[in-house]
């Protein structure tokens, strides 16, 4: 078994990667080029951030290292790793946008998962979180798959995108207010760059909520004040650069799965009921 930061073969490709990933050395669906722009402050994130390319939006994301706790972090996490995942390496980085590059539907969480996004190379994939979300949205016609296990498996989303509102893994899932300002012009230009066809927003979870709220504001839509209260198939309609519709969904984790407060049919009913609204606001 390979040491801490030696090289170990990625899973799908069996290319040998040393954790965390450099950019622009052949990881699967990787937007980096070993020159893109890196970010250190958060004054470098407002000027990174203005780009209207969303391929380079994304390159610039994943390569971040304004955070310096949460570069920590998920760095640390990606050097030591799950003993279960101890063969493979961690992508170690920020985690971009993924899906489509205009997409109807934009799905929003709050982070990826320290062993999940973290060591795959994309937003909530590889952990249990993951299985039901993609099962859900294969079900409902918004993804290839009803799998995702790693970035290069073959999933794709359709007329779909997903995008964490904090793009590094924190610890204990909770990043600092002053970590969510620092990322939030990251995800408020992507969502300006994609203004022009997202017709609903789908939330998970109270935090991705508020977080969401906050960036579409942010991204110049009329989000009242106070924010709208959460709750599962709450429905909000913002007017801005578009008219969308806001979509509430309980998060898909552990807690919820295997308490019964979420289950297959409602977190299918809400990703039904966004492709209704998305239709018929075409």
């Amino acid at each position: 078994m390979s040491g801490p930061g030696q090289p170990c073969p990625h899973p799908l490709t069996g290319q040998p990667f040393p954790s965390p990933v450099p950019p622009g050395t052949g990881w699967p669906e990787d937007p980096a080029r070993p020159d893109t722009p890196v970010a250190r402050d958060a004054s470098d994130v407002l000027a990174l951030r203005a780009t209207d390319d969303l391929t380079e939006l994304d390159a610039r994301v994943s390569v971040c290292r304004a955070c310096p706790r949460l570069v920590d972090w998920r760095e640390e996490v990606a050097l030591r790793k799950r003993a279960s995942f101890a063969d493979q390496p961690y992508w170690g980085r920020p985690i971009a946008g993924w899906g489509s590059p205009d997409p109807s539907v934009l799905i929003v969480g709050l982070a990826p998962a320290a062993n999940g996004g973290n060591r795959t190379g994309r937003v909530f994939t590889g952990d249990s979180s993951g299985d039901w979300l993609f099962a859900s949205l294969h079900r409902t016609g918004l993804a290839r798959q009803a799998t995702s296990v790693h970035a290069g498996d073959g999933q794709a989303l359709l007329g779909a995108r997903m995008v964490a509102a904090v793009r590094c893994a924190p610890p204990d899932n909770k990043p600092t207010p002053a970590e969510r300002d620092t990322c939030g012009p990251w995800i408020q230009q992507e969502i300006r760059l994609v203004a022009p066809t997202v017709r609903v927003v789908v939330c998970l979870g109270s935090f991705g909520w508020a977080a969401a709220l906050k960036a579409l504001r942010g991204a110049g839509y009329a989000v009242p004040r106070p924010l709208p209260k959460f709750g599962h198939g709450t429905e909000i309609p913002l007017s801005g650069p578009g008219h969308l519709t806001v979509l509430g969904c309980y998060h898909p984790s552990q807690q919820n799965t295997f308490t019964g407060r979420l289950t297959h049919d409602m977190l299918d009913a809400v990703f039904t009921r966004a492709q209704e609204l998305a239709s018929a606001a075409d």
